[in-house]
């Protein structure tokens, strides 16, 4: 890649379809959907790269790695379908063990495993969510910060990407983090259109491009 002449580029990463979604017909995974009709857009002078990340423990996190190293981001937002949720949900911490409730796409269920061995417990997002959050309510969109990302791929990912961009060469600039979408209507309720989901992460990436240290505001939870 000729990083001389291309615009800094924004990598937003989603899954697809897993569990019951799967057998659907059609199989869908919002997360995908909202990523991929952001894919080529410019957003405060960076180029939008929307990938798809498969919905398995080791091979989402193989193929994440290959698109960091490929495209060498200035931004990382992974993204993920948490059904049950009503509002655009910013991850506010990424945390080192994988705990499967169902298996992965590939038949993969690990139980209290780490992501990476001998890691932090933790990574926080280095996004400024709360920026995000004020921009997403802003305008009139559903969103909450949230203080768990699952301990399914969801969170293996997210988890893997903190890591690498805490350790790996190359990447000590780049910010990242996970943000997850609710159901589609016609998976649902709670739901949100994929046009909010879509205007939505345009939103929190034009918020997070334009804010280098976050804001103090007010969204923790009480349980």
């Amino acid at each position: 890649m000729d990083t001389a002449s291309t615009p800094p580029r924004v990598l937003l990463t989603g899954f697809d379809a897993f569990g019951e979604a799967r057998l659907a017909d059609p199989a869908l995974n919002p997360s995908w959907l909202a990523v991929q009709a952001l894919h080529a857009t410019r957003i405060a002078g960076h180029q939008v790269i929307a990938a798809q990340l498969p919905t398995r423990f080791d091979a989402s996190v193989a193929e994440l790695m290959r698109l960091l190293r490929l495209h060498r981001p200035a931004l990382v937002i992974c993204v993920g379908q948490a059904g049950g949720r009503n509002a655009l949900s910013l991850e506010r911490v990424a945390i080192n063990v994988n705990d499967a409730r169902i298996p992965d796409n590939a038949g993969m269920q690990p139980i209290d495993t780490p992501v990476v061995a001998e890691g932090p417990a933790a990574y926080f997002s280095t996004l400024p969510i709360k920026a995000m959050l004020q921009a997403l309510q802003d305008a009139g969109l559903a969103a909450e910060v949230s203080q768990t990302a699952g301990t399914f791929v969801c969170n293996h990912a997210f988890y893997a990407l903190m890591h690498a961009l805490a350790t790996q060469r190359g990447f000590k600039r780049t910010r990242g983090g996970f943000v997850h979408v609710p159901y589609l209507p016609e998976q649902g309720m709670p739901s949100l259109p994929l046009e909010d989901m879509v205007r939505g992460l345009h939103l929190a990436i034009a918020a997070a491009l334009a804010t280098p240290h976050d804001i103090t505001k007010g969204a923790g939870a009480v349980s």
